[in-house]
């Protein structure tokens, strides 16, 4: 298993909305996790990179979320993404959110590549790797 370099990530912004908060005015827990699988898709859109092309496709395999504070109602929550870790048929990416100077969660969700239309584990085609590749990864 290789380790990234670190540089600058992808950054992506969420705005909390009034349905993401709970009776303790800040973001429910369960949201994170589709903050992160929303900037991870977009990330990808941004690098144009087409998992079904390729004939393959990823299933989530383990997140981890850990909070440093909690988001509010309206903030926006600035999440960082990148690939942290290749393995051979998995990688982990990895997640930083921030509401201005403010650290409130890190994820690291790790992903488990397959063959298109299966559950059969599979490597990632060096195209795909390349392109995840070439955006800096987290720190």
């Amino acid at each position: 298993m290789v380790a990234l370099a670190v540089a600058e990530p992808y950054v992506h912004p969420v705005r909390v909305r009034y349905g993401e908060v709970d009776m303790q005015r800040v973001v429910f827990n369960a949201h994170y996790l589709a903050y992160c699988d929303d900037a991870f898709d977009t990330w990808l859109r941004t690098i144009d990179v087409s998992f079904e092309d390729a004939g393959w496709d990823i299933m989530l395999k383990k997140a981890v979320v850990e909070w440093q504070g909690a988001a509010q109602l309206a903030e926006t929550i600035d999440v960082a993404v990148g690939v942290t870790r290749w393995g051979n048929t998995s990688f982990d990416v990895g997640f930083s959110g921030r509401v201005g100077g403010r650290a409130v969660f890190t994820a690291t969700i790790t992903y488990v590549g397959v063959a298109t239309g299966t559950r059969t584990p599979a490597p990632a085609p060096q195209s795909i790797r390349d392109a995840l590749s070439s955006v800096p990864a987290l720190p």
